[in-house]
């Protein structure tokens, strides 16, 4: 048995989930064999947790950092962002509204070029094995922490590889002129022309504020690595312990400056495959289960002790073509393949119809939605008419890159993957579905090793280019983080348009042409919009999972 926490495990509790297996194998027979197959072996590693005040949550993937800065993966986001760290000003999912966070307030001059944010006075740092803060937050750490975006003078911008993808996606960090400390609790941030989403992107998961304190203190020992491997924030709980492919423990933030943490010990247990999470689930060992396959919903449902929880997220998954290798720098290629695949069929084996067929990059609940009429629709001999008008009547082989984790955006990519490969045998292309261990996968995606990807997006915030930027724009593409590598000018050019105004009627327009030159480009073909699927255990309370960005457990409780 691999070592996850601290005690031995009595035999007599052993025998105790042993029981409790026996039992739901007789209540729901052989639907749920294949999951307790390993679930024995681990059974009883969790027993110590629950003797104490904790929640375990059951999560797809390793985190790739412990600086949401560093990543866009939405498995290490919903880890570390909201747990760890707060942002200066957060999104009100039901209205909307900026809501006051590490900022109490923020104003707007000279037409949005200068924002300048007025910070809290009384909110600590954690206080860990590795520092001990000697003061509260001010200026200097909202300065630190931005200035490392783009200023190649801050000591840390190169650390890490002087990669913050999020940012260097959207353009943000080349839209900083400075941001200076303009009082002991004041920081004015000067942009270099109007930016009509820029509030909205420091409301994201990415914009988090690290100490300027545990830096400099890093820098004297000469552990620059250790901002990112070792956190310290302000959030709602700190840092303990992390082991590769089996857990990150957390410990409640006793000085976190917003309320009292109920939960002593946060645990999330690292577990990519789905049917092991939901056996899991079912046994007890985790409290909250993170991307149920759809298949095992009726299983759950029948527990009084669980709950499935379906809820609304802004998220599309898409194949994306790398449109610098041929064949796929073809349109009429990417137009072939798109007409070849049955999204009806992949909404019903894939996502059991939890979802929406995808009809534009944006999703349904966007304010700037505009549904695209011709993207490709199911069609095999139009499809093969496509590939003789390119030339390749006689087919070719391509590789289909499918993800090894369930997200929102696509709980089963093999699956996905399965279904095209056979539609695309149809119309003479051979495909080869290549997988890689999850975090291996990113790192080769961002080299843009692929031919074709199955991937997705779920949004930061509810502004549409938070949607259009990180993954379509030139930028993007720049920073790896453009599945497609499709850079188009004219495209960037009515994002940068739609920055230039606050006129909600005009944006709306502008980002109406965006979508029609995606669907009219095809760098990528959006398939479908997820609901987000959890499976809680019904003492677990007040877990948050808005709309968009990553889940808090800052409120989170045990009845």
């Amino acid at each position: 048995m691999r070592e996850r926490y601290r005690t031995a495990i009595p035999t007599h509790k052993i025998n105790v989930n042993f029981l409790k297996v026996k039992n739901l194998f007789k209540t729901y027979g052989a639907k749920v064999t294949a999951l307790f197959a390993c679930a024995f072996l681990t059974a009883c590693t969790f027993e110590e947790q629950k003797a104490i005040n904790g929640i375990v949550y059951c999560s797809e993937a390793n985190p790739v950092s412990f600086n949401p800065q560093l990543t866009t993966t939405g498995s290490t986001i919903d880890i570390i962002s909201h747990q760890l760290y707060n942002r200066l000003l957060s999104i009100d999912p039901s209205s909307g509204e900026f809501i006051p966070e590490l900022a109490t307030s923020w104003t707007l001059k000279d037409n949005g070029k200068q924002v300048v944010f007025n910070l809290r006075k009384d909110v600590d740092f954690h206080h860990t094995d590795y520092f001990t803060p000697t003061r509260k937050l001010n200026a200097d750490d909202v300065v630190f922490t931005f200035t490392r975006l783009f200023d190649v003078y801050n000591p840390y911008h190169f650390v890490g590889g002087g990669n913050y993808p999020y940012f260097q996606s959207i353009g943000l960090d080349q839209s900083f002129r400075s941001v200076s400390k303009t009082g002991e609790y004041q920081v004015t941030f000067e942009l270099f022309s109007p930016d009509s989403s820029f509030l909205s992107n420091m409301a994201t998961d990415f914009a988090i504020v690290l100490s300027k304190e545990y830096a400099d203190s890093l820098s004297e020992l000469e552990n620059l690595e250790d901002i990112d491997r070792l956190p310290i924030g302000t959030g709602p709980y700190k840092y303990k312990r992390f082991k590769r492919d089996a857990f990150v423990r957390f410990y409640r933030n006793e000085h976190y400056w917003q309320h009292e943490v109920a939960i002593e010990q946060l645990v999330f247990d690292i577990t990519s495959d789905s049917n092991t999470r939901i056996a899991k689930a079912l046994t007890g060992e985790c409290d909250i289960a993170a991307h149920p396959s759809s298949a095992h919903i009726e299983v759950l449902n029948n527990r009084e002790d669980i709950k499935v929880e379906k809820l609304a997220n802004l998220n599309v998954g898409y194949l994306a073509f790398n449109t610098q290798k041929p064949p796929f720098d073809k349109p009429e290629v990417r137009r072939a393949i798109s007409h070849a695949i049955d999204k009806q069929k992949i909404l019903q084996a894939v996502y059991f119809n939890n979802a929406d067929i995808a009809q534009s990059i944006l999703p349904p609940e966007s304010w700037a939605y505009q549904a695209q009429p011709n993207y490709p629709s199911y069609n095999l001999e139009l499809a093969k008419s496509l590939l003789e008008t390119a030339g390749l009547e006689d087919g070719f082989t391509m590789d289909l890159w499918a993800m090894p984790v369930s997200r929102i955006y696509n709980p089963n990519a093999r699956k996905m993957a399965e279904l095209i490969q056979s539609e695309l045998k149809q119309i003479g292309i051979k495909v080869n579905i290549v997988e890689y261990e999850w975090n291996t996968f990113l790192e080769r995606l961002t080299l843009h090793q692929h031919d074709t990807v199955l991937i997705g997006w779920a949004a930061d915030s509810p502004e549409p280019d938070n949607f259009l930027n990180p993954i379509l724009s030139c930028a993007s593409v720049f920073s790896g983080k453009n599945p497609s590598n499709w850079c188009n000018t004219e495209f960037d050019l009515l994002l940068t348009k739609a920055h230039d105004t606050n006129d909600i009627e005009a944006r709306k327009e502008v980002y109406f042409a965006a979508q029609q030159m995606v669907a009219q480009e095809l760098p990528l073909l959006p398939i479908a919009h997820g609901l987000r699927l959890q499976a809680k255990s019904t003492d677990i309370k007040d877990v948050e999972v808005p709309p968009f960005g990553g889940i808090s457990l800052a409120n989170a409780r045990k009845e």
